[in-house]
């Protein structure tokens, strides 16, 4: 118990720890004495040396008893627990019992809580019972008291008419914090199941004194490994009750922890990129770059897809295997895709309330699996643009259609026709905005693009804002018209071309040399063609002797040797005036050495081919053995494989050139 007096009181209250405080901390025991302005307060306190309760000196140092005018007489508090986001929901009556009218509330909270938080709204009390009137938030902003403790955060909340003496009011503060759930473990396998720890406040820690309050956490399921237990602690179900307590000073606290399975989606986006482009044609086309990650405990050891399709519940409770997002109506053109392609996993429905994505990422995502994706969808543009007082303006929702999603750095781009001016943003909340240009097809100084940055950013962020713009409606002209001179300059150039003689002059140097190299180039083709034909007649020398190893028939494979010498004859007087037309043409004069180079190649071939045929059959007319036949011409066969694949690699040079 730790009990501080200066001239009012205050109780800070740190219950013994249970078996989760045992295993996250060590406690220690203090006994110091501290004076302040001849002021003299004792603290002999078991606390945690962690510093999620090093604020807790502070409070009874610092406090200050200056907001004593007003208390609290009842404060219901709701924790719900059932998500990856921490949703906290307090009804708070406040009552002023001092002479002097107070315009605002102060909300306390602690500094790391402070820091996770990511969404605050304070509304009236509508009641139970009443009629419900649109929302109208209550201004809040965060302030900085003197002589408070400075490990707490300060929020203001005005009210909407001041509370004279002897007055109450009643409203609802919403808060939402993320990554307030701590893994415990902080490393699990595939087969075990995800156990958090949520850490606060049985007290409701206000700068106020509260008559009566009570606490309640709303739990995923019944399933809870451990929690503080305190007085007037009870359990229904997935509730844990705290309360009611009576009469307690400001600043009271008295820490709890509960220790409880959730195996909800921990699904957080490190970063989120929504494109959306304007076109006066009748579209919105949005554009949505994930990256994303499994922000629950760790997975570790070996990954099993066999067991996780066999029993996923079991094998991959704490796993995630599909997104929702909730588009807007009369989404059309839906696509989902990442680095590799089109991802078919993906289902959609919808009806005139909603469209409904359901995505699967091609693998499940485990604690601290990562993946990145791309959704696209395009949007009618009279749903989302309207105008206003010789202005434009869009009207869309900020943030993800995910549902549950956490996003730590959300990024929003709204490009804006070419020609648009007098731009300006409403937003419900305050956002970093800056602007950009995007070039387009048909573009000529681009796209004014808005870029609303925000970080920390949950469902209620989900709230329309708007663009407002100034656009002349003739500037929808341009790119009609654009494309309307293209295709009349274009079809002119194509008449002037038809009609105009751009041909270079036959007398010209340069034509004579183009015409030149064409002949010789043509002489080269038909040198070609006859090396061709002579490489054709070798094959089928070699395949006479292929015939005559099988068959034995002499008599074929001479005539088929007398064939070829007539050919080859008649194929070498062909080729002789093609090399004369060569040596004469000094256009040839580069590529010449080749080709003479081939035709002396290919006789060679020819050459050591009649060679090899001869012996052959020189040695089946004397009846020698196949073995001493291969002996003796086997030297020549490589040396005949060598000189065709020469032959063959100065046919592909010349016909590169």
């Amino acid at each position: 118990m730790v009990q501080a007096r200066l001239s009012w009181r205050l109780l800070l209250t740190v219950p013994d720890p249970d078996p989760v405080h045992n295993y996250l901390i060590t406690l220690t025991t203090y006994k110091k004495r501290f004076t302040r302005e001849s002021q003299t307060v004792e603290i002999c306190p078991r606390m945690e040396s962690s510093r999620f309760y090093f604020f807790l000196f502070a409070l009874a140092i610092f406090a200050s008893p200056a907001l004593s005018d007003l208390l609290l007489s009842k404060v219901d508090r709701r924790v719900y627990l059932t998500s990856h986001i921490v949703r906290i929901s307090s009804t708070l009556k406040v009552e002023n019992a001092g002479p002097e009218t107070v315009s605002e509330v102060l909300l306390a909270f602690p500094e790391q809580q402070a820091k996770n938080m990511a969404y605050l709204m304070a509304t009236p009390h509508e009641g139970k019972g009443k009629v419900k009137n649109p929302v109208v938030a209550l201004p809040v902003e965060v302030v900085n008291p003197k002589d408070m403790p400075p490990a707490l955060t300060f929020f203001s909340v005005s009210l909407p008419k001041g509370l004279a003496e002897g007055g109450s009011f009643t409203f609802d503060v919403l808060a939402v914090f993320t990554h307030a759930l701590r893994p415990i473990p902080e490393q699990i396998t595939q087969a075990d199941i995800q156990l958090v720890l949520f850490q606060d406040s049985a007290y409701y820690l206000s700068p106020y004194a509260v008559k009566a309050q009570s606490l309640t956490v709303k739990l995923p399921d019944s399933r809870i490994e451990s929690y503080t237990k305190l007085e007037s602690t009870k359990i229904h179900g997935s509730e844990i009750k705290y309360g009611p307590y009576e009469n307690l000073p400001a600043f009271s606290y008295s820490p709890i922890a509960v220790h409880f399975e959730s195996n909800q989606p921990f699904a957080v986006a490190q970063e989120l990129v929504r494109e959306i482009e304007i076109s006066h044609w009748g579209n919105v086309q949005v554009t949505e770059h994930y990256k994303l990650v499994h922000g629950g405990a760790q997975s570790k050891g070996e990954f099993s897809r066999l067991d996780f399709q066999a029993r996923p519940n079991v094998r991959g409770a704490s796993a995630f295997r599909y997104l929702v997002a909730n588009l807007p109506p009369r989404a059309h053109s839906v696509y989902y895709r990442d680095e590799i392609g089109n991802i078919s996993t993906s289902h959609l429905r919808g009806d005139s309330k909603k469209t409904e994505l359901l995505i699967e990422p091609r693998y499940p995502m485990f604690g601290g699996w990562r993946t990145a994706f791309t959704i696209g969808y395009g949007l009618p543009l009279q749903d989302f643009l309207y105008e206003s007082e010789g202005k434009r303006f869009l009207n869309i929702t900020y943030s993800s259609p995910m549902v549950e999603l956490v996003i730590d750095t959300l990024i929003v781009k709204v490009v804006l026709p070419e020609g648009s001016s007098d731009i300006s943003v409403a937003a419900p909340f305050h956002i970093e905005q800056w602007q950009e240009t995007k070039i387009s097809h048909l573009d000529i100084d681009g796209r004014p693009v808005i870029v609303l940055k925000k970080t920390n950013v949950v469902p209620e962020h989900n709230q329309y804002f708007q663009v407002y713009y100034r656009f002349n409606k003739l500037s929808m002209l341009r790119e009609p018209l654009m494309l309307i001179s293209g295709f009349f300059f274009f079809f002119v150039a194509c008449i002037v071309y038809m009609h105009a003689d751009i041909s270079i002059s036959k007398s010209s140097a340069s034509y004579l040399a183009k015409q030149q190299w064409e002949e010789v180039q043509a002489v080269i083709q038909q040198v070609q063609n006859i090396v061709s034909r002579c490489l054709a007649i070798h094959d089928k020398l070699e395949a006479s002797l292929r015939d005559l190893y099988r068959t034995g028939d002499i008599q074929a494979c001479k005539a088929a040797r007398k064939a070829a010498d007539g050919v080859l004859k008649e194929l070498s007087k062909e080729l002789k005036p093609l090399l004369t037309t060569l040596q004469s043409s000094p256009s040839a004069a580069q590529i010449l050495p080749k080709v003479e180079e081939l035709v002396a190649k290919e006789r060679e071939l020819q050459e050591k081919v009649m060679v090899k045929h001869s012996t052959v059959v020189d040695g089946y007319e004397k009846k020698s053995g196949a073995r001493d036949i291969e002996n003796r011409v086997a030297l020549q066969q490589q040396k005949l494989t060598a000189l065709r694949q020469e032959v063959d690699d100065l046919l592909e040079f010349i016909d590169e050139i």
